[in-house]
């Protein structure tokens, strides 16, 4: 359930152990997190204007790139922050997401080190 007047972030995450780690961090900095699992309902929640959503880009059955595509292509969601993370190898996948429109593309151990100040960022705090 949402806390009224707290901000909202949409995790895109299939990672049970990145899951609680974000689930902390978001309590931490008074955040609402909702995991979403599909991609038909990233797009519907994102018209609810989170403040941000983070992609899991190895989450290939959600079709990250696709999705950071079309939330950047619609008036509607396009001012919503994208940040994906990915294996600090995968320079061509950075790439493409950074081509799609996510707006920070981190090697999931830089994105996990920093996750506090991301969420402080985001919380309005």
């Amino acid at each position: 359930m949402l806390s009224h007047g707290s901000k909202r972030v949409l995790a895109v995450v299939n990672d049970l152990f990145f899951s609680v780690k974000l689930s902390e961090a978001a309590k931490r900095n008074g955040l609402d997190l909702e995991f979403v699992k599909e991609g038909n309902l990233v797009l519907e929640k994102a018209g609810e204007k989170p403040s941000l959503i983070i992609f899991d880009l190895n989450f290939d059955a959600v079709q990250p790139l696709e999705l950071i595509t079309q939330l950047k292509s619609k008036p509607l969601t396009k001012g919503i922050s994208l940040i994906g993370y990915l294996s600090h190898v995968q320079v061509d996948l950075k790439q493409q997401a950074q081509a799609a429109g996510c707006d920070m593309v981190m090697a999931r151990s830089a994105f996990s080190q920093n996750l506090p100040q991301i969420f402080k960022r985001h919380s309005g705090l």
